[in-house]
């Protein structure tokens, strides 16, 4: 039992009821709860009856687990639960007190056997069934049980050892409690006690275990304890509703006596019914006799006289209707008399008072009403009468067919003339007194003491809900006739619980433990019909004296769902199925694959993973003993390859006893009473009381039973089916470890060879590998023998048969196989062409298959290097003499050599980067490229794929057709040089091993944070890469710790910054990639939360040294071509720096650093690097002054050559600060100067050359960006860090200055003034309000109504600036947008409620509608990432300030929201966050599909919570 610790994840989402999902554990392994994305920020406690150790287990008493939360409390991705599970059983879990979730797990039990009780693994078992009554008395069982030992079996089924009743059935029990007497020869009384010792010692001398029915339905008709407690069946007493079925059963009896009298000859009807004649002579009779003579429908119906009577002396007396009671449903019913009394229903008078209301008080008007009432009385019992008419007509056919079946039916009993042992049809209900006229008989259904008697009998029901008990009330199953009865057994009634029927209880409790006690399994009788609160019930009884109770059952649901209902309540171990259920060899062998194994080649699973559902653990046998016999159906020779193809499953498999032997008819559990034969190796053929080795297929099914256990113990864990041909099927098991197979090809003969034709041409068969030996070799063959004659004691089978048997043979001793030629032996192949010679119907040929010699020692070696990434691989491998240098280093080793920018390249780079490198992401035929070139594209892929085992996917396709994907691998890392080129590489242990190595380069934050914190951080190597030609202008040569590298084309060596995409994969290479604006919304998530602190400061001091005009570019360009046409860039530039101060240790010291200016003036040429240096603080006070001067210039060879769009105007770029308000403003409603920056593209829709959102005026986000620059000023000044504390202009010939404090006041004296939209009535433009309560999105716009438009910006300003914002309006305002705003991963970009709103974009879109035509609704209304973030930190920000309630109902909104970031991210094959979606969350094709920015706002809100 030597496994490594296994642990399986079980995800919870909010109301998923899985109750009807199977999830199947080993003891031993590690069951862990976490929280899906519905439920992660909600305090949710898991509730499970799984007992704590030590503890006995209790089905109704629930315990709460506790939640363990490794990294903390940033956000729910990593908090888990945890129950290691050490007892086999069924156990419930579910959430919430309201149960909003659950569902049940079943853990195996673990079988031992043998003296030294060693595990019998489940799918070991090959199992032989014996009807127990057949085995005679008791000191001859070992004998006759020895023939299932000498065939191989390894577990004994018996039917109940208990005393039968009077029908002899082996399930009809007359005690349970009781040793069945047949078993104690004369002047012998056997007990349990000797019972238990024989299977004690079959167990320990045998290796053979036992398990038996448990029949919970019913008991003999004639069991003395039901006729003492008659309270433990229906009976008309405790269940009154059957009356009616039992008056029509017992005039079909007096039908029955009268037929067989001949008293309806004379009417067409005699004693043998012989046609269809008979049967409508039947109909007639039914019709024309008995209904109208028991007249059922009075069972149902009301009195009507009296009712009426009652209701007029209510109308009377004045009585009113109390509404109170009828709630206003007038509906008059018949109410049902509990007690099924003629006549003894009645009305609600209620009702009735409500429907018929009188038009006064006059005898008249209460005359009327009283007529109104009777009418409809009448009507209603007219209904009653319709109703149990169709009840009659369904009766009539259920009769007619059961009578059709038993009599007249070629493949039915043929049951003869109609008499009393031979009725009509089976009486449903006991009748334990004398003979007497109908009329009689119903006169006892009013004497408690007698009617309690009559028992209703248990059967089935054609495709009834086996969750519903066909004898409790709402039922009408009886009175209908579609019980298939069981005249000898009675239905119990187990009630509810306990409390309902003691004795039953009490009894069958008593009957468990006996079984429990003796054997280590049961097989539940007639599951499907077992009340699951009694099963449960008496497994648990079972399961204290036994915790390893080996449960199986036979369900005949008809569905999978269904039968996971029974698989997950009760704890069933394996479900029987049956290879007789096949029509033909195709069905057999799907049979084969259904139950058992993973297919050949399936993924190594790591030991940690999603718990998936299962499909119940088979019992597959090739006949169950109460099925026909097959060589009836099929034929004699196909029951030696139709067991091979069963003992070739990866389950449980076995048979019934007489199978073996050919015993040529059903051996009935019903009037079989000849003993089995017993076993003497000494034995002649024709000896019909004893067997041997050489009986019918005993020596071909040992060897099959032996390669079935061998299979199973050794790890041959993995099936494949091939349909050779209409008649042939190959199953291989294979074992992944070894990487061994058994291949088992058997020609299957449905119809007999004597009579069908079976062509000689049998195909060639292909075997991959090496063939060492042929395991077996067996057919059926006859005999000289007497022929088949039924032996009248000895169940005896046809001598005429045997087996011819080979086994361990080498290839060319084959008697089957004429050659086995090698067909190819390339590169990757090796495989040996199979001819058949005589593969004649009947026979089975079993190869074992190893790889070649060389492949056998590659895979060795192949094994022995992956030892360090797992222990299990030690099985099988081989030491490697020639083991190149760079393998004897650990991965992990060679890994930690390499930076972060390295890793980029391990892991990931999109189409575009790889290009640049002359390469590109690796493309699968027929199906499409990778996402990256990096290990993230394939295993993005096989994420997908594993879990599933998904070998058709054109994935796999590739892999398995050659070894391109692998050198794909290898090239690109060897071909990149440096450390890349060192790396060994499997798959899965090689990323994994990427990423511990890659956290461990960054902060302590991600390195210690959850699993969703660490996929958000890899957003930091994904987007910061190092390409082929340097993207970003160098830096200063005086600049310390600057990465270089050698230029093999200049031969010079180069800097080889790091610089960040904006988004992949439209934003990744070339001049597209860097973009100031992008560049630093990003830069703090993406490189200061994670650590990156020196790769930071290079891109800030890069893009400081392009500063011109007092901004930072927004397209970069490499600097060169640099584009300086937004406002907002340089202060989300600001506000890094001051990030950057503030997180990086001493990290005011970068103000101290040299930045080598591209463009020292606005006019001056691009510098080379050194020419012009100043120091950041200088830079930083430069962007200043240039504001408070005036920014206003026209874009350098402005026109179509650098915007195809922009109209004249737009190229005029303005930012200025107000000096009245300190507010930045600036462009015109020609340009677009924010993140907001879409140009209308269309000519058709007269948008060209418009921007969508010009956000001229002050922006709020600009104004709190400066705001927060100044307050940092002013503070680093006063500690003695910034050497400027003003700034200086010159006006009209005047120098004239202002101090950063002065300037932070103003602003702060305005803001809320300005940009509050308040109640206020004296508001400016009352007209353009559209909500108050919230912030502008701009102040002085040139179209004021943008100014009042929801946007998701100003909680950037209240991020970065808070001081500006007063709590209670700040809160008000965060509300509302989350109200209008908050989609499921991004923000709207407007209201809604705004006229222009359009939440869906499409850049192709080409038509006549102004806002949408090439999308022109980028940022009216889809839902962006990135602003998410400002807005939940803006959320946790102001929630701390309000208290406790409202900080924690905050950050489960928080949890909540980001929950969905963290599943999308799980999902996506890019592993990224996207740029935007379109309304309410749907994915947008025209988006890039990981964006820096939404990554970097995401980090940013875990590090502040």
């Amino acid at each position: 039992f030597e496994h490594e610790w296994q642990i399986r994840v079980m995800v919870l989402n909010d109301m998923e009821k899985l109750d009807r999902t199977l999830f199947r554990l080993e003891q031993g392994f590690e069951l862990q709860f976490r929280l899906g994305p519905t439920l992660q920020g909600k305090h949710v406690h898991v509730h499970t009856n799984y007992p704590t150790e030590g503890e006995r287990f209790e089905r109704y008493k629930f315990r709460v687990l506790g939640w363990i939360n490794p990294t903390g409390r940033e956000d729910d991705s990593d908090k888990f639960c945890t129950l290691d599970l050490k007892i086999s059983g069924s156990y419930q879990y579910y959430f919430d007190k309201e149960k909003s979730g659950g569902g049940y797990i079943v853990v195996n039990p673990v079988l031992r056997v043998g003296e030294d009780n060693h595990v019998l693994p489940l799918d070991c078992i090959s199992i032989q069934t014996y009807l127990s009554k057949c085995l005679g008395p008791l000191d001859e069982w070992l004998d006759r049980l020895r023939v299932t030992k000498e065939a191989g079996y390894n577990m004994i089924h018996f039917t109940p050892l208990q005393t039968l009743g009077e029908s002899r059935s082996c399930y009809s029990l007359a005690d349970q409690l009781e040793l069945n007497p047949d078993f104690s020869p004369p002047g012998q009384t056997y007990t349990w006690t000797e019972v238990g010792s024989l299977v004690e010692k079959m167990k320990n001398e045998w290796n053979m275990l036992c398990i038996t029915d448990v029949v919970y339905n019913h008991t003999a008709a004639n069991s003395k304890w039901i006729k003492k407690h008659p309270e433990c069946g229906y009976n008309l007493v405790n269940s009154p509703h059957l009356k009616p079925a039992w008056v029509l059963d017992r005039a079909l009896w007096h039908v029955t006596s009268a037929i067989a009298d001949g008293k309806y000859k004379d009417r067409g009807l005699p004693a043998l019914i012989q046609n269809h004649e008979h049967l409508h002579a039947i109909r007639g009779v039914l019709w024309q006799d008995v209904f109208p003579k028991i007249k059922l429908w009075e069972f149902f119906q009301v009195k009507v006289e009296p009712m009426v009577e009652q209701f007029r002396t209510l109308l009377q007396s004045g009585a009113k209707s109390d509404r109170s009671k009828t709630e206003g449903k007038q509906q008059l019913k018949i109410i049902q008399d509990p007690q099924f009394r003629r006549f003894g229903n009645t009305v609600d008078m209620n009702s009735a008072l409500e429907t018929f209301v009188p038009h006064g008080s006059s005898p008249g008007a209460i005359e009327d009403c009283c007529n109104w009432l009777r009418r409809r009385l009448e009507e209603l019992n007219g209904e009653q009468y319709h109703e149990i008419k169709h009840h009659q007509e369904q009766a009539t056919n259920c009769i007619a067919d059961t009578v059709s079946y038993e009599r007249l039916a070629d493949h039915g009993p043929k049951l003869g003339p109609v008499t009393r042992k031979h009725p009509l049809v089976t009486r449903y209900f006991t009748f334990p007194f004398e003979e007497a006229t109908l009329e009689q008989d119903l006169e006892l259904m009013n004497q408690p003491e007698k009617s309690c008697h009559f028992l209703a009998h248990n059967g089935w029901v054609m495709g009834d809900d086996p969750l519903r008990n066909f004898a409790e009330p709402g039922s009408n199953v009886y009175i209908r006739r579609e019980l298939i009865c069981w005249g000898d057994s009675v239905k119990l009634r187990y009630g509810n619980g306990p409390e309902d029927c003691p004795y039953l209880w009490a009894h069958m409790q008593k009957y468990t433990e006996i079984t429990a006690k003796h054997c280590v399994g049961v097989r539940l009788d007639n599951c499907h019909s077992t009340p699951l609160h009694v099963a449960e019930f008496m497994l648990d009884a079972a399961r204290t004296l036994r915790p390893d109770l080996y449960v199986v059952a036979e369900l005949f649901t008809g569905s999978e769902e269904l039968d996971n209902v029974f698989v997950t309540r009760l704890g069933i171990s394996s479900l029987i199925r049956e290879a007789m259920s096949a029509g033909d060899s195709h069905e057999e062998g799907r049979l084969v694959y259904r139950y058992g194994g993973e297919p050949v080649g399936a993924f190594l699973q790591p030991s940690l993973r999603p718990l998936v559902p299962s499909i119940a653990h088979a019992m597959f046998l090739d006949v169950t003993h109460d099925n026909e016999c097959p060589i009836q159906i099929r034929s004699v020779y196909d029951s030696l390859p139709s067991s091979a193809i069963v003992s070739m499953a990866c389950c449980a498999t076995g048979s019934t006893r007489g199978y073996d032997e050919l015993v040529p008819h059903q051996i009935s559990v019903v009037s079989e009473e000849r003993f089995y034969s017993k076993w003497n190796p000494q034995a002649k053929p024709s000896s019909p009381a004893e067997v041997t080795l050489q009986s019918g297929i005993i020596a071909g099914k040992l060897a099959l039973n032996r390669l079935h256990q061998e299979l199973a113990s050794k790890g041959f864990n993995q099936v494949f089916v091939d349909q050779v041909d209409e008649d042939i099927v190959a199953v291989t098991r294979h074992c992944p470890s070894t990487h061994r197979s058994v291949v088992a090809v058997c020609r299957t003969a449905f119809k007999n060879p004597k009579h069908h034709r079976y062509t000689d041409e049998v195909p060639p068969m292909c075997i991959p590998g090496k063939i060492e030996e042929v395991v077996l070799e067996v057919r059926t063959v006859e005999r000289q023998a007497d022929s088949y004659k039924k032996d009248e004691r000895s169940i005896n089978g046809m001598p005429g048969y045997t087996v011819e048997i080979k086994e361990h043979i080498q290839l060319k001793d084959s008697k089957v196989v004429r050659q086995a030629g090698v067909t190819s032996r390339g590169r990757n192949e090796y495989v040996q062409e199979i001819v058949f010679e005589q593969l004649t119907p009947g026979s089975v040929i079993a190869f074992r298959v190893s790889l070649d010699p060389k492949s056998q020692e590659l895979v060795g070696v192949l094994r022995h290097h992956l030892i360090q990434f797992n222990p299990l691989y030690k099985a099988g491998s081989l030491p490697d003499p020639n083991t190149p240098d760079i393998l004897k280093s650990p991965l992990t080793q060679i890994m930690s050599k390499m930076t972060l920018a390295d890793m980029n390249i391990l892991m990931f780079r999109c189409d575009a980067e790889e290009k640049e490198d002359g390469g590109g992401c690796y493309n699968i035929p027929s199906w499409k490229p990778l996402k990256y070139g990096g290990l993230q594209g394939l295993l993005s892929v096989m994420a997908d794929i594993r879990p599933q085992n998904d070998l058709g996917h054109p994935f796999c396709d590739n892999l398995r057709q050659g070894d391109w994907m692998i050198d794909y691998v290898s090239n690109r890392l060897i071909s990149r040089g440096g450390t890349l080129s060192e790396l060994n590489l499997s798959l899965t242990w090689a990323y994994t091993t990427a990423l511990d190595v890659t956290f461990k380069q960054m902060s302590s934050f991600v390195q210690n944070g959850s699993s969703f914190v660490k996929l958000l951080a890899l957003g930091s190597v994904q987007m910061c890469a190092v390409g082929h030609f340097p993207a970003l202008p160098p830096l200063s040569p005086a600049l310390s710790d600057v990465p270089y590298r050698f230029n093999e084309i200049t031969k010079q060596k180069e800097q080889c910054c790091v610089s960040m995409a904006a988004g992949l994969p439209h934003f990744s290479a070339g001049i597209f990639r860097c973009w100031g604006r992008d560049t630093f919304i990003a830069l703090r998530g993406l490189m200061l939360v994670t650590g990156r602190h020196m790769e930071a400061r290079n891109i800030i001091l890069t893009f400081a040294g392009t500063m011109r005009h007092g901004l930072i570019p927004n397209l970069l360009g490499e600097g060169v071509g640099a584009r300086f046409n937004c406002r907002d860039a340089v202060w989300w530039w600001l506000q890094c720096i001051q990030d950057y101060c503030t997180m990086v240790p001493n990290g005011t010291d970068i103000l101290q650093c040299p930045v080598t200016r591209m463009y020292p003036t606005d006019d001056s040429k691009p510098l080379t690097a050194g020419t012009v240096d100043q120091l950041l603080c200088e830079v930083i006070h430069e962007a200043m002054e240039r504001h408070m001067q005036g920014i206003e210039f026209r874009e350098r060879n402005a026109g179509p050559q650098i915007d195809n769009n922009m109209r004249d105007e737009g190229f005029n770029i303005v930012a200025k600060v107000n000096p009245d308000t300190g507010f930045v403003y600036g462009g015109n409603q020609f340009n677009c100067g924010t993140w907001m920056d879409k140009m209308g593209e269309s000519e058709r829709a007269r948008n060209k050359g418009i921007p969508a959102t010009p956000r001229d005026g002050s922006a709020v986000e600009i104004v709190g960006l400066c705001k927060s620059t100044l307050r940092w000023l002013v503070a680093l000044h006063k500690l003695g860090l910034f050497p400027y504390n003003s700034v200086t202009i010159h006006k009209d010939g005047k120098q004239l200055s202002m101090s950063y404090e002065e300037w932070d006041r103003k602003i702060q004296q305005n803001f809320e003034k300005m940009f509050y939209v308040s109640n206020d009535p004296n508001e400016k433009h009352p007209e353009l309000v559209h909500k108050r309560g919230i912030y502008k999105d701009s102040y002085g716009a040139s179209s004021p109504w943008c100014d009042y438009q929801l946007r998701p910006n100003f909680p950037i300003a209240m991020v970065v600036a808070p001081e500006l914002f007063t709590v209670e309006h700040a809160w008000e305002a965060l509300n509302i947008s989350e109200e209008k705003l908050l989609g499921p991963l991004g923000m709207k970009t407007l209201d809604p409620d705004d006229m222009v709103y359009c939440g869906v974009y499409d850049n192709s879109l080409e038509n006549d509608n102004y806002n949408l035509a090439r999308g022109f609704n980028y940022h009216q209304g889809p839902e962006w990432l990135w602003p998410i973030g400002y807005f939940l930190r803006a959320k946790i920000y102001f929630a701390k300030k309000l208290g406790k309630d409202t900080y924690d109902e905050t950050v489960y909104l928080v949890k909540n929201v980001l929950s969905l970031h963290y599943v999308h991210m799980e999902r996506s094959s890019w592993k990224g966050l996207p740029e935007l979606t379109n309304e309410n969350g749907q994915y947008c094709p025209f988006s890039c599909e990981t964006q820096a920015w939404s990554l970097a706002a995401v980090l940013e809100v875990l590090h502040d919570l």
